[in-house]
């Protein structure tokens, strides 16, 4: 594979999405460890630097046999590290697969987000194969629900009381890309 094929197949002249590295452990470590992220993931219990030591470790390439995959969103110009993009609960029978998407506050309406996720649905339709993607958003989450809506994923549907939240439970929608 040539630079220029790896370039226009993971990045876009702005973003980046790069495989892990053992330099991003320490910022793995502080991201998942972030309570304040919980209220959007499903996260109940912290990672140790040992158990994503072990998933970097372990993971040989192979996403159908894993079933899923963390790329790092990464600045092109600086370097910079600047969020996450997963592919999870990849379906190789059915030809689908769960997005995963978190860019660092910092870096937050900025268009790096959209950039992303643009590049992960190209990467997932056109090299793996994947006929749809799909995503479930608390309805409280509305500016996560409208970067996947300016992407071209629609509502496929709302589950009821899913989460549960401060003691509350709350709806999810549910969004799909199918190509």
């Amino acid at each position: 594979m040539t630079h220029d094929t790896t370039h226009k197949l993971l990045a876009d002249g702005v973003v980046t999405l790069r495989a892990l590295e053992p330099t991003d452990i320490d910022l793995l470590y502080q991201w998942e460890n972030d309570t304040s992220l919980w209220t959007v993931t499903d996260t109940m219990a912290p990672y140790s630097r040992k158990l994503i030591w072990q998933y970097l470790n372990q993971f040989d390439g192979d996403v159908f046999q894993t079933c899923q995959l963390r790329l790092m969103v990464a600045l092109q110009a600086t370097g910079a590290t600047i969020g996450t993009a997963d592919l999870m609960h990849i379906d190789a029978f059915n030809s689908r697969a769960e997005v995963g998407l978190w860019v660092a506050r910092q870096w937050q309406g900025q268009g790096y987000g959209h950039r992303a996720l643009a590049l992960l649905a190209d990467y997932a339709h056109n090299h793996l194969g994947l006929h749809q993607l799909y995503v479930n958003i608390p309805v409280f989450n509305t500016a996560c629900l409208q970067l996947f809506d300016d992407c071209g994923f629609t509502l496929a549907g709302t589950l009821k009381s899913w989460i549960r939240r401060g003691g509350r439970y709350h709806d999810v929608n549910i969004l799909q890309h199918i190509c």
